[in-house]
């Protein structure tokens, strides 16, 4: 068997060719991903069809020369597990039942969460039986803090104004949500590990929001104590953090959490991160998704810029955000393409 490029880079080995993933995708910017939506149901009953859902997982990887497959699922499968109400608006995106105070938690319960999320190991485990040689498997979740946020606030938000409220005002209150998040989320990130996934990620799309002190405690100690529970029980899998937003505070919460690498934002400056961050951590990132909607010279330009700043240590080249609904595939092909032949030029 050939040992992924991925798991050869996060186990603190080389490569010969810079691996290459990107974040969503699998999704709506694939028009085989569309057929498949349409006849789903709603987007919740395509994350719980094993059989869809694997489909849809695989289908980037019959397209692209991928270095792995990203689980296609939500991060919010974990509060509707734990029995809030969850749906998903075309045009709008999630859309929960706000919860915001202590008695509200009286609403969610981890004795259903095993049953709701049962489809999801099952298509871990299709992916994992069905992925070619060579191929790694990600997991992922989302972190506690930017999963409390949308619980919080019933749908995104601009500054998660709801949720640092609760935070800052009853600090013990949130406290316990951040408790019962860390719980499901580790456990959630336990089962895909034994279900077959190589790799976990953790999402904390919303941790840039957080003021310096605030995001120790909200984001790095839920995230280290993840990580803890996680390598109790897999030693051996490697976890990505995706502090998004972080800024300078990426190397506290690398540091604090004992994440095996970061995945950066398209903020972070490339030669801060090679600098501060670089000799310590495995990278990850971080075009801008809309370059990729531009296509052309520039996309290519911004790609090859991204993978010289990062050709000094190890590196694993994604998207600094999830791509968009109107990414043109033509131009994640070229981009993938290009960055396969860059690293095999620039070794040979």
């Amino acid at each position: 068997m050939i040992k992924p490029s991925l798991i050869e880079i996060l186990h603190g080995g080389q490569a010969n060719v810079t691996p290459v993933w990107l974040m969503r995708q699998a999704g709506r910017y694939l028009p085989e991903y569309r057929k498949i939506r349409e006849r789903a149901g709603t987007f919740l009953d395509l994350v719980y069809n094993p059989d869809l859902a694997a489909e849809v997982t695989l289908q980037p990887l019959k397209r692209f020369p991928l270095s792995a497959a990203i689980l296609f699922s939500d991060i919010l499968v974990v509060p509707d597990a734990l029995g809030q109400q969850v749906g998903f608006q075309a045009g709008e995106g999630p859309v929960l039942e706000p919860i915001r105070t202590v008695d509200g938690l009286k609403k969610l319960s981890r004795a259903r969460v095993e049953d709701v999320l049962n489809p999801v190991y099952e298509t871990v485990r299709r992916v994992r039986a069905a992925l070619p040689d060579g191929k790694a498997l990600i997991g992922f979740a989302g972190a506690p803090w930017t999963v409390a946020t949308y619980m919080v606030e019933g749908r995104g938000s601009k500054d998660q104004g709801e949720a640092k409220k609760w935070a800052y005002a009853d600090p013990d209150g949130f406290s316990a949500l951040i408790d019962l998040l860390v719980e499901t989320t580790a456990d959630y990130l336990n089962k895909q590990a034994a279900a077959g996934a190589d790799v976990l990620q953790i999402f904390d799309s919303w941790a840039g929001s957080l003021p310096e002190n605030e995001f120790s405690k909200w984001s790095i100690r839920p995230t280290a104590e993840i990580v803890r529970r996680v390598r109790d029980k897999n030693p051996h899998i490697p976890i990505i953090g995706f502090p998004r937003g972080a800024g300078p505070l990426y190397a506290d919460y690398a540091r604090e959490t004992s994440v095996d690498a970061l995945s950066l934002d398209t903020a972070l400056p490339q030669s801060w991160a090679a600098q501060h961050l670089q000799d310590h951590w495995i990278l990850q990132g971080n075009l801008d998704p809309k370059f990729i909607v531009a296509g052309g010279k520039r996309m290519l330009e911004e790609a090859g810029r991204i993978l010289k700043a990062f050709s000094g240590g190890p590196h694993i080249f994604n998207t600094g955000h999830g791509l968009t609904p109107e990414t043109p595939p033509d131009h994640v092909a070229e981009l993938i393409d290009f960055v396969v032949e860059w690293k095999h030029e620039n070794t040979s």
